[in-house]
């Protein structure tokens, strides 16, 4: 069982930065056999892929919408995934959520990395409001 605890999220405005975080804890948990990922999701709407890094760290991959702007992170000596946010859109507004699943050799697959069902266990979810 993984748990995982979001931080982060608020109100800015266009343009502006956030960090998002999210540290995972579990009894005899193994941060780095885990792939790790964000969606966000708008009300009405399915939850949509963001960004998403490999166990290791080696492989990343990113929505078109956000390629060039947010950076996905993570640290597994602090068992710590972070989604960096720079110059914010209004449509980047949206419950985020981080989500890790036990890799396997087909998560890199877009179908795989990219599927909320593929995912396992998910953080609560933290709200980000970027106004114009």
């Amino acid at each position: 069982q993984v748990q995982l605890v979001q931080s982060g999220g608020g109100a800015v405005q266009a343009g502006d930065s956030l960090r998002l975080s999210c540290t995972a804890s579990g009894k005899y948990l193994n941060f780095s056999n885990y792939a790790a990922a964000w969606f966000r999701q708008v009300l009405g709407k399915e939850r949509e892929f963001v960004a998403a890094i490999s166990y290791s760290g080696g492989q990343i991959y990113s929505t078109d919408a956000v390629k060039g702007r947010f950076t996905i992170s993570r640290d597994n000596t602090a068992n710590t995934l972070d989604l960096q946010m720079n110059k914010v859109k209004p449509e980047d507004t949206g419950i985020y959520y981080c989500a890790v699943t036990w890799e396997t050799p087909d998560w890199n697959l877009p179908e795989r990395y990219s599927g909320a069902i593929d995912y396992n266990y998910w953080g609560l979810g933290t709200l980000v409001t970027v106004s114009s």
